[in-house]
């Protein structure tokens, strides 16, 4: 089973998205394993976007991000970090495809709604940034 962050945005949190978008997820298979509200910091959201540092934007979306609170979770299941890719969209919402949250949500590359990990390794870094083992729950998902 595969593990990625998701983050539920300032912008999806403000036009009242955040259950849309769990609820696409989960309609994908995929599992809740964690899942907090929080209002980030700066310092958190430099660390989550180290690998953005030093360019443009790097500012804007420090900005962004702690600009209210939002939804941290964790989504499992098979090839997990794909499928919650593929239902968010391109980043550039524009580009997105209809039906993905992106591409039926999002107004702009800044405003985009949701961050997804992209790649297992992102993944297991993210998913420490913002919970703990304890607060990562293990528990059957009935398909029937």
């Amino acid at each position: 089973m595969e593990r990625s962050l998701v983050l539920i945005k300032p912008d999806a949190m403000q036009r009242g998205l955040a259950g849309t978008i769990i609820s696409r997820l989960e309609r994908r298979g995929l599992k809740i394993v964690a899942m907090k509200m929080l209002q980030m910091d700066k310092a958190l959201a430099q660390r989550h976007y180290v690998v953005h540092q030093g360019k443009a934007f790097f500012n804007d979306l420090v900005d962004f991000i702690t600009s209210s609170p939002i939804i941290a979770a964790v989504f499992e299941g098979e090839k997990a970090i794909e499928a919650v890719r593929q239902t968010m969209g391109t980043t550039d919402p524009v580009k997105a495809s209809p039906g993905s949250i992106r591409g039926d949500f999002g107004l702009d590359i800044q405003q985009n709604l949701v961050h997804g990990s992209d790649s297992a390794e992102s993944a297991e870094k993210e998913i420490s940034l913002f919970f703990t083992p304890e607060e990562i729950f293990e528990h059957p998902k009935k398909t029937d």
